[in-house]
């Protein structure tokens, strides 16, 4: 699977050329299918305080959005899958794309990668979805949990009702229309830039920039229209809140002050149905802290995980 025509974004000044140097990737054969993931190596690891980190991506995302995390965290071991049917992964062969299945991609992959219980689990935006569903049906297998941006509140509820059903709308006559057409109307630049728009709160040009090529080159990069729709009815489908009272590892929650996506009201009400957590709130930024506010996420995460060491 590759980009279709599209330019990459220049990552200077955003992503450090020694990220490279640390960067290794390869592709383990699971039951649901083949995947592609990408490891990060510690810089002078440290027995005591080095972590591995399994990182769950977004959305329409691939391993490229949280990079700017990985670069500012050089002592901690990352691993980051394209999620099935997303970036350089195949769609799930004979599963749907649901929560639930990717909760049990993700067992499939650490038990593949034989990744301990002393592995760290984050996940963003849609990732925090498939995180919660994983902590809960496969407990004892991570700790502890961060989740940026959780999808608190259901999709279909309140002030985002309309624009979360006209969403679903849009993905299903994509999945409706002919392969071209319909693949054509997913990938419209200008779709894809209102929705970068929209998510992008910074002031800074060079960085908004920044993030709408990544929008640009890696948001229209999916296996299929047929699985881009059911991962999408998934992650409008439920709420980390709904399991948060079954989640009973040590979690951290690094909301935005401005998310709309997620909404602060909604992360202080997950804060307190879950049984040890811990939330921060970073000022000035929406739904996109992976980019916008990595330095601040970098900082909460090392504190907590010197709090919770393996």
């Amino acid at each position: 699977m590759t980009l279709q025509n599209q330019t990459l974004p220049d990552t200077t000044g955003f992503i450090s050329p020694a990220l490279a140097d640390r960067e290794r990737s390869a592709v383990v054969e699971l039951p649901g299918g083949p995947a592609r993931y990408w490891e990060h190596s510690a810089v002078d690891p440290d027995p005591g305080t080095t972590r591995t980190i399994l990182v769950i991506h977004g959305f329409r995302g691939d391993h490229h959005g949280l990079l700017r995390l990985v670069d500012l965290m050089p002592g901690h071991r990352f691993i980051t899958p394209d999620l099935p049917g997303f970036g350089a992964s195949e769609a799930f062969q004979d599963r749907e794309h649901s929560l639930e299945n990717y909760a049990r991609f993700v067992a499939e992959f650490m038990e593949a990668l034989d990744l301990g219980p002393d592995t760290v689990l984050l996940g963003h935006s849609f990732g925090s979805l498939v995180c919660s569903r994983f902590v809960t049906l496969y407990p004892g297998r991570v700790t502890p949990l961060i989740l940026i941006n959780p999808i608190a509140a259901p999709a279909l509820e309140g002030p985002k009702a309309l624009l979360t059903k006209l969403a679903i709308a849009y993905y299903r006559a994509a999945a409706a229309l002919p392969e071209k057409a319909g693949r054509a109307l997913l990938a419209n630049p200008a779709i894809v830039r209102v929705m970068s728009v929209t998510m992008a709160r910074t002031k800074q040009k060079d960085l908004r920039r920044f993030i709408h090529a990544q929008h640009d080159a890696y948001f229209s990069d999916f296996a299929s229209r047929e699985s881009l729709l059911e991962s999408f009815r998934a992650s409008v489908s439920g709420t980390v809140t709904e399991v948060a009272d079954r989640i009973t590892l040590p979690t951290l929650l690094i909301a935005g002050s401005t998310d709309e996506v997620a909404p602060l009201p909604a992360q202080e009400k997950l804060q307190d149905v879950l049984p040890d957590s811990r939330l921060v709130v970073i000022d000035g930024v929406g739904h996109l802290i992976h980019y916008e506010t990595p330095q601040a996420a970098a900082h909460s995460i090392e504190l907590f995980l010197q709090e919770h060491p393996a």
